[in-house]
């Protein structure tokens, strides 16, 4: 029986490096300037190596002698390049700034939101990779059962993706590291699928699965309007709202996407599911349920970013989120749930590289859950880059593993 259910998880900054043996890591926290309060989802790079800042604001970065610096960069704050041999800044926070956004700086054209998006859509080829990526990945999904952990389930995973100018039916994500703890009481688990998986990044790649939303068949079920710029990694940014103007046979979205002003690629697409139909959300979120159960949809929320570099923008952070409640017949009250899966990319290559082959690659049918092993290992990561767990994460994790000795 499979029992699958998802993670989310977010990492924030400030700054202490250690060398040893020609590894470097460098570890902190990521705080608004002004509030002091942690920046969650912050993107941490250096060295080739990419990850991002947790519930708590934290990071830990791992690299080689490369790693001499990082620069810290967050939606709506300037960004930050920081030495790790410059002494005078604060080891243990990156303070960040809120970045105002000049209204003239909005080109005419932007006026018409369908406008911007269509030409976005149109400039795809160029402003994405033209050539096969190999993306070295981190994955987590966790699962709830109302506050309270009763899955974590991580790996590190390769994704293939082949150039943006042709169809996803060959991206692939293969496990190569992996492990899982489950709540071993028997009331907590339930055997409940709903969409996701390491899979995620492949299905929910808006760029390259114009079937998603991009395209003007799904386009036209959506009141697009142009809202207040923003900034994402010191890149001016325009922001398009979407809302659902169609009453269709499925359920639609809400949400806003990001268009990078120069390049005019999509940097960013935050989506929310319209659950006011039940039986439409259920269709599209819901998979798998035991007979008898009654599984009520609360939310799915769809987190999709983008990094600019060099010329290219590459896909860097996939995140789901769902809440449902279930109940059983002839039970008077529900539980509610909450499941989480987020994938970053922390490094990519691009020459000599090969495609998964399809007996290594995960399947949307397949349960991560069941591919990997248990939780024990406390040196389990050594040098793989991750999303650090959050304290209460952290302290969840101890105590399942103290329910199973």
């Amino acid at each position: 029986m499979r029992r699958t259910l998802f993670v989310i998880f977010f990492v924030l900054l400030a700054i202490v490096a250690v060398r040893a043996q020609q590894r470097t890591s460098v570890s902190g926290t990521v705080v608004d300037n002004v509030t002091g309060s942690p920046l969650i989802g912050a993107s941490v790079t250096g060295g080739g190596h990419t990850v991002v800042t947790n519930g708590d604001g934290y990071f830990l970065l791992k690299g080689d002698s490369t790693l001499t610096d990082v620069v810290v960069s967050h939606l709506g704050y300037r960004s930050r390049h920081v030495s790790l041999g410059d002494r005078s800044s604060d080891l243990h926070k990156v303070r960040m700034t809120p970045v105002a956004i000049q209204l003239q700086e909005v080109v005419v054209m932007a006026n018409d939101a369908r406008q911007l998006v269509m030409a976005a859509v149109s400039k795809i080829p160029s402003n994405y990779s033209r050539r096969p990526e190999l993306y070295r990945c981190f994955y987590r999904e966790t699962a709830q059962k109302r506050q309270h952990y009763i899955m974590v389930a991580e790996g590190v995973v390769d994704m293939y993706k082949t150039a943006y100018d042709r169809q996803s039916y060959r991206d692939r994500v293969a496990i190569r590291k992996g492990r899982r703890l489950l709540s071993p009481r028997q009331g907590d688990t339930l055997s409940v699928k709903v969409l996701g998986g390491p899979v995620t990044p492949v299905q929910l790649d808006i760029v390259k699965n114009l079937d998603f939303l991009l395209n003007e068949e799904s386009l036209n079920c959506y009141e697009l309007k142009m809202e207040v710029p923003t900034s994402i990694a010191d890149r001016p940014q325009y922001v398009v709202s979407l809302k659902p103007r169609l009453t269709m046979p499925y359920a639609l979205y809400y949400g806003q996407l990001y268009i990078d002003q120069q390049t005019l690629a999509f940097t960013r697409a935050e989506l929310t599911l319209d659950v006011s139909d039940r039986e439409k959300a259920t269709a599209l979120m819901l998979i798998k349920k035991p007979a008898g159960v009654r599984f009520r949809p609360k939310e799915l929320s769809l987190l999709v970013d983008y990094r600019y570099d060099n010329g290219v923008t590459r896909i860097s952070y996939v995140r789901t989120k769902f809440r449902f409640n279930c109940d059983w017949r002839r039970r008077l009250f529900a539980t509610s749930f909450t499941a989480c899966c987020e994938m970053a990319v922390t490094s990519h290559a691009s020459d000599d590289i090969a495609p998964i082959r399809g007996r290594e690659s995960f399947d949307q049918r397949d349960a991560f859950f069941d591919k990997v092993d248990y939780f024990r290992d406390p040196t389990f990561w050594q040098d793989y880059n991750i999303i650090e767990p959050t304290e209460s994460l952290d302290r969840a994790i101890n105590r399942l593993l103290k329910r199973h000795r």
